[in-house]
Order: structure tokens, then sequence, then C-alpha cells
């Protein structure tokens, strides 16, 4: 009789971690897709904010921007990249470490994208412009549906 109470509680212990796991992982799934209470599901925010600022500004930095307003759209697509970085930490959206630090990687290069403009250095934008799209690749590895 001992035996089969300690087996029976064995068997409820683990199917009380499985189902706890199932869970989390459920948890993360849901909180990539869509933070805990705002709306904006995190593929649009992708498509509404990351993709097209990132791809003006890689657009941008092709070549040496030519005058002060394009070091200002430089500026104004940085700018928004890096606020995105915090929204895709907030509100629990991310779901684990490897989205943390793509995010983390994005906001610093970002950055560094940041100060080269505003010192007009299309060489250091350039480089930093890198370390956005390598932040970007690193996550999409790893979280982008494969279609």
């Amino acid at each position: 009789m001992g035996k089969t109470i300690t087996t029976r509680r064995v068997a409820l212990v683990i199917l009380i971690l499985g189902l706890a796991g199932l869970f989390a992982v459920q948890t993360a799934e849901a909180q990539k897709t869509k933070g805990k209470t705002r709306l904006a599901l995190t593929k649009y925010l992708m498509r509404g904010i990351n993709q097209p600022n990132c791809a003006a500004l890689g657009k941008q930095l092709k070549e040496t921007p030519a005058d002060d307003k394009a070091w200002e759209a430089v500026t104004q697509y940085a700018s928004l990249l890096n606020e995105a970085s915090y929204l895709l930490m907030d509100d629990g959206r991310c779901p684990d470490g490897t989205w943390a630090g793509a995010a983390k990687t994005l906001r610093e290069g970002s950055a560094k994208v940041l100060e080269a403009a505003k010192a007009q250095d299309a060489k250091e934008a350039q480089a930093a412009f890198k370390t956005v799209t390598g932040a970007c690749a690193a996550c999409h590895k790893a979280h982008k549906k494969k279609s």
C-alpha cells in the first residue's frame, strides 16, 4: 500500500510539472504574439513600425546622406526603431532571452545610428545599422514563423 501511495504522488507531481511546463510554453507564445493588456499584435508592430523604418533607414544609408534633410530622415527612422525596442519588451511581450537580447541589441544599435547621424558620420551609421539588422535577424531566426 505504501508503494501505491508513493507511486501516485510521484505520478501526480509529474503531471503537475508537465501541465505547468505546457502552460509556460503557451504563455510564452501568447506573450510574443500579443501583449498582456495592449491590443496591437506584435506582427502589426513589426509591419507598421520596424519593417518600414528599417527599410527606409537602410535605403538612406546605402550612400552617404546628401544633406541635413537626409540626415534628419536617418534620425527619424533610427529613433522609431529605438522606441520599438522598448515596445517589444513591454507588456509581457518578451518570451525568452533571445528576444530580450535582440531587443537590447536593437536599442543599442539604433542609438549608435542616432549618435552617428548627429555627427553626420555615414561610415559609423552604416556600421551601426548592421548591428540593427543583426538584432532583427537573430530574433526572427528564433521566433518568426516559417512560411
